[in-house]
């Protein structure tokens, strides 16, 4: 899609607890004059969250409904449009893809598990061992997009790494699915 000969496009930037998904999406939106969306919070302050622990593919369709018509609009400007989230479940990814109708790109943030352990603990909101060993086993369940291993690397490093990715890809391609 272009505005005003500008491309505009969105990015997912998915991955595991404690992986530094908000961080990078931050930056990079920061960066290149992006709008930062993040999903775990549309979810949170929705209560799509918390259903008896077990995760609903339908209330993740939920959370993109509420952010929808604020993305399109955005897009629409010639704004480009940065998600952040786990993305437990291909449907949701699949769901903003047909849902907008543009150019996108997937990043998968990797890591091993400990990686992610030790992050989670050096936060100022702890959600501990249990869960991230839980969100990681989700997330990890399928690859969908980029991925971009984070294990020793800075955030700057996995932000340029990106920003490198959206500058090779092809300029017919829609949406990266490995």
């Amino acid at each position: 899609m272009q505005k005003d000969g500008k491309m505009t496009y969105y990015i997912i930037i998915r991955g595991p607890l404690g992986i530094g998904k908000t961080t990078i999406a931050k930056k990079l939106a920061k960066e290149i004059n992006a709008e930062h969306i993040s999903i775990d919070k549309i979810l949170e302050e929705n209560g799509l969250d918390k259903i008896n622990n077990d995760y609903i593919p339908e209330d993740f369709i939920k959370a993109n409904e509420i952010v929808l018509p604020k993305v399109k609009q955005e897009l629409a400007k010639g704004k480009i449009v940065i998600f952040d989230g786990c993305f437990y479940f291909k449907e949701q990814i699949k769901h903003l893809e047909e849902s907008l109708q543009a150019k996108g790109y997937v990043f998968n943030l990797k890591a091993p598990l400990k990686t992610c352990i030790a992050r989670d603990k050096a936060r100022k909101r702890v959600y501990g061992e249990d869960a991230a060993r839980a969100v990681y086993k989700l997330v990890s369940g399928f690859d969908y997009g980029i991925n971009i291993d984070t294990e020793n690397k800075t955030e700057e490093e996995v932000v340029n790494e990106i920003k490198k990715r959206l500058r090779c890809q092809p300029k017919n391609l829609k949406v990266l699915v490995f």
